[in-house]
C-alpha cells in the first residue's frame, strides 16, 4: 500500500480540489545544435498549478527521421512538440521514448499516433502502465480540467530489457534499461553525433530530486552514469549542463543526507512525521520546492527503510 501512496504523492497536490491550467502562448525550445532540441518544462507545484508541462522534454532530428524523448503531461502538450517539431523538420517521426512511467512525461505520447512511430520504452514500462492507469486518469481528470480530456495512454510498441541501438541516419541513439531507480522504468539515452546523454528522472537539476523506487538504487546509478562518454546532459528536470559530473555529485550528496538522516532518526525512534521536518535540512538551500519535494520523499522511503 505505501508503494501506492509514494506513486500518488508525486503528483497529487495535498489540498487543492483541482488546479487550474496554465497555458503558455509559446512552446519555447532550446536548440543545442546538431539537431537537438529541448523544451523546458516549469517548476510548478500546488501553488503554481500543475499544467502537463514540467519536465523537459526533446527531440532529436536524424537524417532519416525524428526521435521524441518524453512527450508532456497530455495531449494539449504533446501537439504543441509535435508542431514544434514540424516546423524545424518533416521528416517522419520514427520513434517516440519515454524515460519512464510518471505521468508528466508520458501523457503527450497520443499526439503522435497518427505518425505511427515506434513507441519505446523500459521492458516494464507497460505493466506499469496498466497497473496505474486508473489512477492516473483520475488524476488528470482532477488537475487538468479540460486539457485531460482527449489524452490516451500509448504503451510501447517496443521495449528495452538491457540495451538498444537506434539508428536514424547520421547518428545513433542508445538506449539502457536501469534496475530499480527514480522508479522500476527508468531508460537513459547516449546520442552518438553530439555526445549527449538523456537521463530522464534519474537526474534532476534545479529541483528537488523525487523518487518513488530505490534509494540506494539511484545513487548506484548516478555513480554509473560518470563513466559516460557524454559532452552534454539533458536532465529530466532543469537545464542542460556541461557540467554534469558536478550535477551527479550534487544529487547523490541530497539522496546520502536524507538517507543517513532518515536512518537516525529511525534508530532514534522518531516518528515519521517529525522526520520530514528535519531529514536532509543541510539540502534546504540548495533546490527548488524543497519542502514539498523532501517531505514526499521521506513518507515514501521512511516505512521502506525502517525493513532494513
Amino acid at each position: 500500500m505505501w508503494i501506492l501512496m509514494i506513486i500518488l504523492s508525486l503528483f497529487v497536490f495535498t489540498g487543492c480540489a483541482h488546479a487550474e491550467a496554465r497555458h503558455d502562448d509559446v512552446f519555447a525550445l532550446e536548440n543545442l545544435g546538431d539537431g537537438i532540441y529541448v523544451h523546458h518544462g516549469a517548476h510548478l507545484d500546488i501553488d503554481d498549478g500543475y499544467q502537463g508541462d514540467i519536465c523537459n522534454i526533446s527531440f532529436i532530428v536524424g537524417s532519416k527521421g525524428v526521435a521524441v524523448i518524453d512527450t508532456g503531461g497530455s495531449l494539449r502538450v504533446g501537439k504543441q512538440l509535435r508542431e514544434a517539431i514540424r516546423k524545424i523538420s518533416p521528416l517522419p517521426i520514427l520513434y517516440v521514448i519515454n524515460t519512464h512511467v510518471h505521468p508528466d512525461h508520458i501523457y503527450g505520447n497520443s499526439a503522435f499516433l497518427a505518425d505511427k512511430p515506434q513507441f519505446i520504452g523500459h521492458d516494464k514500462l507497460a505493466v506499469a502502465m496498466e497497473l496505474r492507469q486508473e489512477q492516473y486518469t483520475k488524476l488528470n481528470a482532477r488537475l487538468l480540467g479540460e486539457d485531460a480530456k482527449g489524452t490516451v495512454l500509448v504503451r510501447p510498441t517496443m521495449s528495452v530489457k538491457t540495451t538498444l541501438e537506434l539508428d536514424f541516419g547520421d547518428r545513433t541513439l542508445m538506449l539502457t534499461a536501469h534496475p530499480t531507480a527514480h522508479t522500476n522504468t527508468d531508460i537513459s539515452m547516449m546520442e552518438s553525433k553530439a555526445s549527449t546523454l538523456f537521463t530522464g528522472d534519474l537526474l534532476f537539476i534545479e529541483r528537488t530530486p523525487v523518487l518513488e523506487g530505490d534509494i540506494k538504487g539511484l545513487i548506484a546509478e548516478l555513480e554509473h552514469l560518470k563513466n559516460s562518454p557524454a559532452k552534454q546532459v539533458v536532465p529530466g528536470h532543469g537545464p542542460v549542463t556541461k557540467k554534469w559530473v558536478e550535477a551527479l555529485n550534487n544529487e547523490q550528496r541530497y539522496l546520502n543526507a536524507l538517507l543517513v538522516d532518515i536512518r537516525a532518526s529511525i534508530k532514534k525512534g522518531e516518528s515519521m512525521e517529525s522526520t520530514m521536518n528535519t531529514a536532509a535540512a543541510s539540502e534546504k538551500d540548495q533546490w527548488l520546492l524543497f519542502n514539498i519535494a523532501n517531505r514526499r520523499n521521506v513518507n515514501g522511503l521512511y516505512p521502506a527503510l525502517e525493513w532494513e
